[in-house]
């Protein structure tokens, strides 16, 4: 080989390495949860959901909801709500606007005391926010 080939590929390799070295100490690193601790906790809230106990349609997706704002929290997305931190962190879910739904019934229980919850409801709300907590990387 020619030493002005062997010379440009070694600039080339130099730079490559200085590329790759400025975006891990310039790039945002990803969080690492207790991945363990989420999946037990998600598994846990599933386990609780009960055809049998329309009292459980609720409070599975209250939980479920708190869940996922503890991983936005603990991954730093700021805000002073869930709705804060969902408006800041769209990017990193596979569908938003189906978070957002799963977000809005569970004010929704919160806040109106007739609300109507059936399983169907309350099961796809939670495979919502299941599929949330996998985007983020918490299960």
């Amino acid at each position: 080989m020619d030493g002005g080939v062997v010379t440009f590929i070694f600039a080339i390799l130099f730079v490559a390495v200085l590329v790759f070295i400025a975006i891990l100490l310039t790039g945002k690193r990803g969080h690492h949860f207790n991945v363990e601790a989420y999946q037990s906790r998600f598994l846990a809230i599933e386990n609780k959901l009960s055809q049998d106990n329309p009292a459980t349609f609720m409070t599975t997706v209250i939980e479920a909801d708190k869940l996922l704002d503890k991983a936005l929290m603990e991954m730093g997305v700021p805000g002073k709500t869930m709705g804060d931190r969902l408006k800041r962190s769209g990017g990193r879910f596979t569908d938003i606007n189906a978070v957002w739904r799963a977000h809005k019934l569970r004010n929704a229980i919160a806040h109106e005391p007739d609300l109507e919850m059936s399983h169907k409801k309350a099961s796809n709300a939670l495979a919502i926010y299941k599929q949330a907590l996998k985007d983020l990387g918490a299960i």
